[in-house]
């Protein structure tokens, strides 16, 4: 059956120019019916990538550009490849000079020269000269890294481009390859402690963590993004649409652990503990309050920010400063124009980076600039003490780092990387059994052509900061790194189109930085996923995720734990889903029906959703894993001890599945209808549970000892 969205159907032309930009014009939705993408959307999508179509000359005209660009550019804007496989580069001259080639080594290691191919081609009449194609091999045994290909014609400006050469596949850590590994999930704001400011920190990951390791004998903790919010309320409760993706939210900085706190004088001190006290008093309240929590903390860190610090402490700042350069630099100013102007509405002339009135305004605000820049140093000193705690509490993954799919349309990323993200389209997803309205998650997308155009460097960072202290790193939607729903700014989301992405290059660059940093790499390839996607990443070393809710076999039955795959996170629940009890209690379908979510009728929702987990009991009663008590606690062990007969490699056990919490954490395809991301943990009984708590229930060891690994 095919169907058509309200709107033209594409002309050939304009269809033959979506397929040669990456947008799809056709798709199969989650009821197997054949969909027409409307020309409308088409027009839109083209022109948030930079492509006008609004007419038949226009749609000429960039189907011409198309063909021509890689003759316009001597050499490709970035060339990638896999190490052991020779590369073949086109460099394009005018017909008949001779051209030289050469590549500069990562890190100024040295210059190595690179064999011309014999190369027939014909020139071409390119605007109005005539062009001619060389073809030059990258050789197989070329070392990884981040190099730099040149070109030198004679009389002409030198011309270089970036040569990235990434591992064919990434290795496991040999003791997760011998055995597996089972590890913790937990959202960090909701784990509060006696000592947080209102909010769970970085300490009560470190305290958790070092828990899980010697007394659960748990390998990983894996945590909700750090990503940083906005930095003046209101803060943005999802972890999901932070304000960046390369830097982190200092509401997670445990104050009394900055080492400049033990030599205030006793009146700063005094002031920040009475700040602290103020912060606790929030730690048993039944919402998770990031403003006031985040007023709190920052007045105290201003307060140490303002403190001389030694001068080995100075000049660790300044290096980090160097390091992180330009992109903390604009991530900071961002941060002190919106303590200055809010997060939205600024005047014109602060719009864009690299206006001349910001330029003005950088050194105006260059003392809050600082203060924003040593946050970040801070956080990135306690992340280091988190994951290096964990290691030597004997976790042989440490930290698992979780990366959002986009930014907030209005935040420090959007605004400092310009042009490398779409506008007039944000990401969101087709509709599916769970949203079957389709999802709008407001953030802008990468736009492909200009990531290849800067050499993927902006990617590159951001991938780099996750995985500086972290043993492994979860990629949310990790499909997105193939293709990504674009859904018109303002549009319904049904209305929207996938646009493909280099996912060679992408899949690539993260598994070269995996690699440098040791790290497992997990991909959530939840959802409408082509099949020849997770064969793809099975390939390149980069694990599945695996919902037991969600494996199914073509029967609709519960798989069999052995029928799990092996490179792959297996776990019970994710936060997308409430914890497990609130599941088998119908917490979830409570919550669709209260915000009226479904598009069927309740009564048949709620059949099928009974049916389906009578389908998962009678699994575990077959495998023999219910005997007389089905009591709650025991089917949610049960559980746990299903997914653990699986081969898969990694095991996550959710904190809020530890101690009994029902509550949904986020509730998709909702904003303000429901208090998602700001539901603290609690136990069965709905009271907010602080983490010594956790740490000193003997029943929480239960669902450990149901998933060891090995």
């Amino acid at each position: 059956m095919t169907s058509a969205l309200p709107d033209e159907i594409p002309s050939v032309p304009l269809a033959d120019l979506a397929r040669a930009s990456g947008v799809a014009t056709e798709y199969w939705d989650w009821q197997g019916r054949h969909v027409v993408v409307g020309a409308d959307t088409i027009r839109t999508v083209l022109a948030a990538l930079g492509i006008d179509a609004a007419t038949p000359e226009q749609i000429d005209a960039a189907l011409n550009d198309h063909e021509l660009a890689p003759w316009r550019q001597r050499l490709p804007h970035t060339t990638l490849t896999r190490q052991g496989q020779p590369a073949h580069v086109p460099v394009h001259v005018p017909h008949g000079s001779p051209v030289e080639v050469w590549i500069e080594l990562e890190d100024r290691a040295g210059r190595r020269e690179v064999r011309q191919l014999e190369h027939n081609v014909p020139p071409r009449q390119v605007d109005d000269l005539l062009i001619g194609e060389a073809l030059f091999e990258i050789p197989a045994d070329f070392p990884l890294g981040w190099h730099t290909l040149c070109a030198q014609v004679p009389g002409d400006p030198l011309a270089s481009a970036p040569l990235i050469v990434v591992p064919t596949a990434l290795t496991l850590p040999p003791a997760v390859a011998a055995r597996g590994a089972a590890g913790l999930m937990t959202q960090l704001y909701a784990l509060r402690s006696t000592q947080s400011w209102g909010v769970g920190d970085l300490a009560d990951l470190a305290d958790l963590s070092v828990w899980a390791a010697r007394d659960l004998n748990f390998d990983f903790t894996l945590v909700n993004p750090l990503h940083a919010a906005e930095p003046v309320a209101p803060m943005e409760p999802s972890p999901y649409l932070p304000t960046s993706r390369r830097f982190v939210n200092p509401v997670y900085l445990r104050v009394e652990d900055i080492p400049e706190v033990a030599t205030l004088p006793p009146e700063v001190r005094a002031r920040v503990e009475s700040l602290a006290e103020q912060a606790r008093a929030l730690n048993l309240r039944d919402t998770i309050d990031r403003d006031t929590a985040w007023q709190l903390k920052r007045a105290a860190l201003r307060l140490i920010h303002d403190a001389p610090r030694p001068v080995r402490r100075q000049l660790s700042f300044d290096a980090f400063c160097e390091r992180e350069g330009q992109g903390l630099d604009d991530f900071a100013t961002w941060c002190a124009l919106a303590d200055a102007h809010g997060t939205t509405d600024w005047p014109r002339e602060l719009q864009h980076v690299d206006d001349p009135a910001v330029t003005a305004e950088r050194a105006r605000l260059a003392p809050e600039i600082t203060f924003h820049r040593w946050l970040q140093w801070v956080l990135d000193d306690q992340l280091a003490q988190v994951h290096r705690l964990a290691r030597a509490a004997g976790m042989t993954i440490g930290v698992m780092n979780d990366l959002a799919v986009g930014v907030h349309p209005e935040g420090a990323d959007a605004w400092g990387l310009g042009d490398a993200l779409a506008r007039g389209v944000t990401v969101g997803a087709p509709p599916d059994p769970y949203n079957q309205l389709g999802q709008d998650w407001s953030q802008p997308p990468w736009r492909p052509d200009r990531l290849a155009e800067l050499g993927y460097a902006p990617y590159r960072d951001m991938v780099r900061a996750a995985l500086r202290h972290a043993g492994a790193l979860r990629i949310d939607h990790v499909i997105g790194l193939f293709r990504l729903w674009w859904v018109p700014q303002g549009s319904d989301p049904r209305h929207g189109t996938y646009v493909r992405f280099d996912h060679e290059a992408l899949v690539g660059i993260l598994v070269l930085e995996a690699h440098r940093a040791g790290a497992v790499v997990v991909g959530e390839d939840l959802g409408t996923v082509e099949p020849w996607v997770r064969e793809y990443l099975k390939e390149r070393g980069v694990l599945g995720t695996s919902i037991l809710w969600f494996e199914r076999d073509e029967q609709g039955q519960p798989l069999p734990p052995e029928a799990y795959r092996r490179l792959c996170l297996a776990s019970v629940t994710t936060h997308d889903l409430p914890p497990t009890a609130g599941y088998l209690t119908g917490e979830h379908m409570d919550v669709r029906e209260r915000l009226g979510l479904f598009t069927r009728p309740v009564e048949v929702e709620r059949a099928e959703d009974d049916a389906d987990r009578e389908r998962m009991l009678d699994a575990l009663r077959s495998r023999g894993l219910l005997g007389d008590d089905e009591s709650l606690p025991k089917v949610v062990e049960a559980l746990h001890r299903y997914v653990s007969w699986s081969p898969a490699l990694l095991v996550g056990v959710s904190v809020s599945d530890l101690v009994g919490d029902r509550r949904t954490i986020n509730q998709p395809g909702t904003d303000e209808e429901y208090p998602n991301w700001r539901v603290p943990l609690a136990g069965p009984d709905r009271q907010p549970l602080l983490l010594e708590h956790v740490l000193a229930d003997p029943a929480v060891r239960r669902l450990p000892t149901a998933v060891q690994r090995g």
